[in-house]
């Protein structure tokens, strides 16, 4: 059975936009370099898999190390959630149609972790009762405004771990909180 992990880089102030956070170091880069190299696949929300397709073509300025993230993300499968796209890109399934049914059918037939990405995704699935992890990666940052890293009501967690990565970044990872009785 797959695991749904929700991991973004988020400011201090808990806005995702990785369009306003200057790009991570070397140390940054490779610790989610090597994450999405293991992982079991994505499944994207529209705008995140939009923005991810900047990976779809080689681009001459890119240093060894995104070349390789390019080979890696490329290789991967994706799960696209869209109600507006028509068609996606290589190595992508679009998934339309009733999300908890697809997304529970998809944790029953993968094995492994499976990146969640997109926090009006997250919020859905989260609601859903199906995300196991969240993972927060905290950049000395103050965007003041964007999309929030949870897009809806955060639901009850547990801490169960913490450190630095990289360079400038902390992550914090939380599985949801067993109700209290």
């Amino acid at each position: 059975m797959a695991k749904f992990v929700f991991g973004m880089v988020q400011s201090l102030d808990g806005y995702v936009d990785h369009l306003k956070l200057p790009e991570p170091g070397p140390a940054l880069f490779h610790h989610f370099y090597a994450w999405v190299r293991d992982l079991a696949g994505s499944v994207y929300g529209r705008e995140i898999y939009e923005l991810m397709r900047y990976w779809e073509e080689d681009r001459p300025e890119w240093t060894a190390e995104e070349q390789e993230f390019a080979v890696v993300w490329r290789r991967q499968h994706k799960w696209v959630v869209s109600r507006t796209l028509k068609t996606v890109g290589p190595n992508a399934t679009l998934v339309q149609g009733d999300l908890e049914t697809a997304m529970r059918e998809l944790k029953a037939e993968v094995e492994g972790e499976i990146e969640v990405a997109g926090p009006n995704l997250a919020r859905s699935l989260t609601e859903l009762g199906l995300i196991d992890e969240y993972r927060l990666y905290l950049r000395p940052f103050v965007l003041g405004s964007g999309q929030p890293f949870f897009a809806g009501p955060r639901p009850p967690l547990r801490l169960v771990s913490s450190g630095p990565v990289g360079e400038d970044a902390f992550g914090l990872t939380y599985v949801p909180a067993k109700a209290q009785r």
